[in-house]
This record gives structure tokens, C-alpha cells and sequence, in this order.
């Protein structure tokens, strides 16, 4: 271990401290398209008794209609945060007609890229320009990739940890400037180790062979539907998911907030040509909400992102440059088909002990080819990580995976400790033992598990299918308290009035509402 994480460590040990891990905040977002009973893409509009996708806090939709969205609260303990997510699941199901939530990432059969339908939030100014937004999407990626699904997990740990620290080191720059840099030193060591949450929770090994629509692909054939790799973990976070060749060139650098902050700032403002040859509009009607790299800042696709909450009206980067981060989104979480959420605790609590670890380990600056290892080393183990012998690069040498992976888990054994100590548990070392076992066992991992099923002659669809209505067996057979869905039917009819009035006041037309919103991208860009 290093003399810093040691100093840090002992120092959050401390009585009078050690209160503070249990202060970090989590959230979830989870996404799941809705399909009928055959397992097709629903292609019904998001159910009014759902609420509005454009005002309702916690169920909403991502790019297509037919692919939900539900977010929690932030909430000190994974645990509350997991029963909230529950909770919405339940009602969701109470509201659902003859439908189903598809049980892992990778999407269903899909329908011809014409007839997938983007998500609408009516005709309010702010619900047309997300609509225009995914217009611009499906133009620039296709539909297809709008209908992949995962699981976005938040942290953040508490103001007052990162001061303490701060005073310990001496640091005299800014508390926010503090913050934020330490916040980027998490994002980059998460960049040099996330190869392990790839390895240890990747879900996504194979996938309906209609999603390549007929594009070459080097997949090997399961059965007549189905497509895989032997050794994958996770093809949706491979270069099958989103890959667009304009932001084939944009790798924000992590090494301090404003290279990342200006990075952005630049694509956001910047014309691509291949998007200007289709313009931003056609007989009047718009196609996408500019011609550049980045029709908004978070077009840009990333494994995790450093975010502050925004003010009605304010964009990303402009909460991120005035206010610094506030915590991290991890994004390349699969969804767990054998989970009815997804995800469960043991993930949560194992997550916690890895960011912690990234937060408190040292974090060189990526320099040199660092950062091209790190990605390299993450699309390896996506495709292959669960091949006998696979080997890594560690700086600038080859490390055999599951010798590294022990490795690390015995760095985060004592971030585990800290944490159960903090609570009064021993959640967190059952977590990082469940782990240690699938590094020990490659037939432990989730991957493994899905093409095990796969294998005994069910294929990708019928797994899948069988998957969604276990889970809805689960949640239907446990529905809420009468309280509580009268609680989640108040906020729906809440979201629908906000909705209303919010068209009903508009005023001004469209397209000045559009050019306002590109005048704040290029106030910000210049």
C-alpha cells in the first residue's frame, strides 16, 4: 500500500471520522426498453399513467419512446437507494398492459430502423429540443444503438471528507478546486482499473444477431438468432456500441477539470463536416440541433463522468466550470438479466470499496500512452476477458488478468474494512469475497453464467424472454402498499399538469428557442 492511501486511510479510521464514509451519497439510473408478450419492441407511447417523461423525477425515457428510464434519489446508504428503485419497478408493473421490461442490456429483435420510435416529451420548447436532440442521435448512429440499456451508478463522497483532507495535505488551492482535482484523480485511476468491473459484472456475452443489421462483425453464430464471443464480457460496452468516427478523435484529457471542461467545450463548438453535408435543418424541419462534433455535451459517450447538478436552464459544463464537480457517474455497468433490478447490494457495496479505493489511491497523471493503454485494456477485456491466460499491459509490460485482479482486491480489502467499520457491518468484505470468487472461478462471472444458459440450447430471445417475465412475476407478486401507489399516482398526475402548464405558457417559437440555446453553447465555447 502507498504512504498516501496509509496516510488517508488511518486518517478516515479515526473516531472522530470515521462517520463520515457513511455520509457518501448513491444513486441509480437505471434504463429497460418495453416489449409485448413475444419479446418484440414495444411500439406503444410511453403509458400516460406512467406520467410525463419530460417533468417526472423518476420514471422517465432515455432516446426511444419504448425504452424507460427510472431514477432514484441520492441516498446515503446503497440499500435505500436499491428499495427505491423497487419500489418504482412495482409501479411500473401495476400500469404496465400485456408488456414487459427486457431483462438484460443487449436489446430484443428489433424492427427496421424506420419503425423504432424516438422518445417524445410533447410540445414544450425544452421537449421539443429533446425530441430534435435524438433526432440528431438517430441520424448520426442509428436507432438501433438508441435501444442498448444500462445501469448508471452515482457517487459521491462528503464535502467535509475531501476538507479534512485537504487540511492534512496541506493543499492550499480553493476547497472547490480541491475537490473537483480529487474527483478527477478518482475518474482517472477508474479509467486505469475499470477493466475489473468489466470482467466482474460485463452481462452483455451475446446478442440477437438482427442488432449487426447485416454490417460485417467478427461475432462467431450461436444458433440462427443468436450472435457471441466465447470469451466476452461485455459486447455492449465493445466497439458494437456506440461508435461514431466524429468522436472517434475527442478523448477528453482527465488530467485536471478544465482540459476535460475545454475538451467539450471545443466539440460542442466545432463543425464536422460530414454533419454540415446533411445540415441542421431540411424544408424547414429540423434533423438535428447543430452540425457539430457534439450536438450537446452529453452526446459525448464515456465509461464515467465527472457531474454537479444543474440549475433549471443551465448546461453541463457551465455547472461544472462555476460550481466544480460534485460527483461521479459510472456508466458502463451491464444490466444483470439474472437481477430483477438489474443489480443488487453485494454490486453496490463492492462498487463503494472500488471508487473509494480510486478516490484515496495515488493517480498519476495519464501521460505519454497511458491513457490509449487503459482504453485498450478495457475493450480486451469487453471481448475476451474471460480467456484462459489473457494478458493486460501495466505499465508498458504484459500482467496476466487474474493476477492483477487478485492484486487489486487486495488493495481494496482494507477500503472494504473502512467501510464496515463506518457501519457496523461486514457488507462490504461479503461483497469483495463474492468477488474474489469470480476471479478465482471465470464460471462465477455473470458473462460466464448467460452463455451457460445460452448453451444448454435456449437462444438469446427465449433466455432473455423468460428472464423478463420472471421478473415481472416478482414484482407483481409483491405490489405496493395501497400508500404508496396512492403516492407514485399523485406524482404521475403531478408530472402531466407540470407538463401542461409548461406548454401552456410558452412562449416565442422554436427555432429562436434553439438559437438561444446554440448562442449558450458558443458563449461557453469561446
Amino acid at each position: 500500500m502507498s504512504d498516501l492511501l496509509s496516510r488517508r486511510l488511518a486518517q478516515l479510521g479515526e473516531p472522530a471520522n470515521l462517520s463520515l464514509l457513511s455520509q457518501c451519497l448513491h444513486g441509480i439510473e437505471r434504463e429497460c426498453l418495453r416489449v409485448d408478450g413475444d419479446g418484440q419492441l414495444a411500439l406503444t407511447p410511453h403509458p400516460a399513467a406512467l406520467g410525463s417523461a419530460l417533468t417526472h423525477a423518476q420514471i422517465t425515457t432515455d432516446y426511444s419512446e419504448s425504452l424507460l428510464e427510472f431514477i432514484t434519489p441520492a441516498e446515503p446508504d446503497p440499500a435505500t437507494t436499491l428499495a427505491d428503485l423497487e419500489q418504482t419497478h412495482r409501479f411500473v408493473y401495476s400500469k404496465l398492459d400485456g408488456e414487459y421490461l427486457w431483462s438484460p442490456s443487449m436489446p430484443c429483435a428489433l424492427p427496421d430502423e424506420e419503425t423504432i420510435p424516438i422518445a417524445r416529451y410533447g410540445s414544450s420548447h425544452i421537449g421539443e429540443l429533446k425530441y430534435v436532440y435524438r433526432k440528431g442521435l438517430a441520424l448520426r448512429y442509428g436507432k438501433t444503438m438508441q435501444c442498448i440499456a444500462g445501469i448508471h451508478y452515482n457517487f459521491s463522497l462528503p464535502e467535509a471528507l475531501w476538507q479534512l483532507q485537504q487540511q492534512a495535505e496541506g493543499d492550499t488551492r480553493s476547497a472547490r478546486d480541491y475537490q473537483s482535482a480529487r474527483y478527477i484523480a478518482l475518474i482517472r485511476n477508474f479509467r486505469r482499473y475499470s477493466w475489473l468491473l468489466m470482467y466482474l459484472f460485463g452481462s452483455s456475452p451475446a446478442l440477437h444477431q438482427g442488432f449487426m443489421r447485416g454490417r460485417p462483425h467478427q461475432l462467431q453464430q450461436l444458433d440462427e438468432d443468436t450472435l457471441y464471443l466465447p470469451y466476452a464480457t461485455s459486447l455492449r460496452m465493445s466497439d458494437l456500441g456506440y461508435q461514431s468516427s466524429a468522436q472517434s478523435g475527442l478523448t477528453p484529457c482527465y488530467n485536471d477539470l478544465s482540459s476535460y471542461t475545454d475538451s467539450l467545450r471545443l466539440a460542442v463548438g466545432t463543425p464536422y463536416p460530414a454533419y454540415v453535408e446533411i445540415g441542421a435543418k431540411k424544408d424547414g424541419e429540423w434533423l438535428q440541433l447543430n452540425t457539430n462534433v457534439l450536438q450537446i455535451e452529453n452526446e459525448y459517450y464515456s465509461n464515467i463522468r465527472p457531474k454537479r447538478v444543474t440549475y433549471s436552464g443551465e448546461r453541463p459544463i457551465q455547472a461544472l466550470m462555476a460550481r466544480g464537480v460534485q460527483y461521479v457517474e459510472v456508466r458502463c455497468l451491464d444490466i444483470n438479466p439474472f437481477l430483477p433490478l438489474g443489480i443488487d447490494l453485494p454490486e453496490a457495496r463492492f462498487l463503494d470499496a472500488f471508487l473509494l479505493f480510486c478516490a484515496l489511491q495515488d493517480s498519476p497523471l495519464l501521460e505519454g500512452g497511458e491513457c490509449r493503454t487503459c482504453t485498450d485494456n478495457f475493450l480486451k477485456v469487453v471481448k475476451e476477458g474471460r480467456r484462459p491466460g489473457l494478458h493486460l499491459q501495466r505499465q508498458g509490460k504484459p500482467v496476466e488478468l487474474q493476477a492483477w485482479a487478485s492484486e487489486l482486491l487486495e488493495q481494496i480489502q482494507p477500503l472494504a474494512e473502512l467501510l464496515d467499520r463506518s457501519q457496523a457491518s461486514g457488507e462490504h468484505r461479503q461483497a469483495l469475497q463474492a468477488q474474489r470468487a469470480k476471479v478465482a472461478d471465470v464460471s462465477l462471472t455473470p458473462s460466464a453464467q448467460v452463455l451457460a444458459q445460452l448453451q444448454q440450447g435456449e437462444s438469446f430471445t427465449q433466455f432473455a424472454l423468460r428472464q423478463s417475465r420472471a421478473h415481472a412475476d416478482y414484482f407483481r407478486s409483491q405490489p405496493l402498499s395501497a400508500e404508496q401507489q396512492a403516492a407514485f399516482e399523485a406524482s404521475a398526475a403531478q408530472s402531466l399538469r407540470e407538463q401542461a402548464e409548461l406548454e401552456a405558457q410558452e412562449q416565442g417559437d422554436f427555432d429562436s428557442f434553439a438559437a438561444a440555446y446554440q448562442a449558450s453553447i458558443l458563449a461557453i465555447a469561446n
